[in-house]
């Protein structure tokens, strides 16, 4: 491979193959640890200070917890080996993972977004100072669990999901510190349901993507840090081929890529040699690390998966 070739390497996906080689199973045991305490903490200090908003966001902490819990299973199961049934393995169930975690918020955020509106219009005294003390504390927490997170999130929507739930956890804590000390100062207790919408709003906002991609991704769409016509040029360049069909790109797992292809080769099949050399460049300029070429070698004999819509 050459320097250009080399320069042109998509960044997001060797990303994702530098973090999708990491264990995070020790970021999850922190995780669900630390929010597994503080849930604990916000319950029962929600209940002593009459605090809807910390209950909340106590069961908030809850479903994200849940969340931790399905997306490091998703995570190991991923690598369990191809059985006769499952011969991909269960590399898919990363993808369901970040979706069900995408969508899990969204409807958790709808339900608090309820809650609300409700109360705007009838707005319950609550201790300022606890809730201030005890969201304080959850800032602390779920910024500590989100940082685990920090770093596989760009190559790994599985990892990405995690993170956005803790990082919005982090949003909702911070933002119930603010409404908690202005409380505690001003009795205004109609301020808590209005910051709470424009928090939701901010964390919909940033979970849309999320779950667009986690949707494309169980729809087998081209990966976003490919881009198809690349890697048709590429074939098209290759010594030998006069034309390419059938070019099948789709994630296996969050930080795993296939491809399937034809090429037709008039002059003869190249060897086995040449497709290893394919094989590896693709696995270096577009980090497909899965995939199959099948060569034809009669120019005249029609393919049934030729034509550009075939599948």
């Amino acid at each position: 491979m050459n320097d250009n070739e080399e320069k042109d390497k998509p960044q997001s996906a060797s990303r994702g193959r530098q973090h999708g080689d990491q264990n995070y199973g020790k970021a999850f045991a922190i995780g669900l640890a630390l929010n597994g305490g503080f849930i604990v903490v916000e319950v029962f200090y929600g209940l002593i200070g009459n605090s809807v908003a910390l209950l909340s966001d106590a069961g908030h902490n809850f479903g994200d917890a849940l969340g931790l819990i399905l997306a490091w299973g998703a995570s190991v199961l991923s690598k369990r080996p191809p059985s006769e049934r499952f011969t991909y393995g269960l590399r898919g169930t990363s993808i369901l993972a970040a979706l069900f975690n995408a969508v899990f918020l969204l409807v958790t955020i709808g339900a608090l977004s309820w809650e609300a509106i409700q109360r705007i219009g009838e707005p319950k005294a609550v201790s300022g100072k606890i809730v201030m003390i005890v969201a304080a504390i959850g800032v602390f927490v779920n910024g500590a669990t989100a940082l685990l997170f920090a770093s596989g999130r760009k190559g790994d929507i599985n990892l990405r999901g995690a993170f956005m739930h803790m990082a919005s956890d982090a949003l909702v804590s911070a933002g119930v510190v603010v409404v908690g000390f202005i409380t505690y100062l001003s009795h205004w207790f109609w301020l808590d349901p209005i910051v709470s919408l424009v928090i939701n709003i901010i964390i919909v906002w940033g979970t849309w993507g999320l779950l667009r991609d986690a949707v494309g991704m169980s729809l087998a769409a081209v990966p976003t840090a490919i881009d198809l016509r690349d890697v048709r040029h590429f074939f098209e360049k290759q010594e030998g081929v006069a034309s390419v069909h059938d070019l099948h790109v789709w994630p296996m797992s969050t930080t795993e890529v296939a491809l399937t292809c034809h090429l037709v080769m008039p002059s003869g099949h190249p060897g086995d040699a040449y497709v290893q050399r394919l094989t590896k460049a693709l696995a270096d300029k577009f980090e497909i690390r899965h995939a199959t070429i099948q060569i034809e070698i009669d120019q005249d004999a029609a393919c049934e998966l030729a034509a550009d819509k075939a599948v």
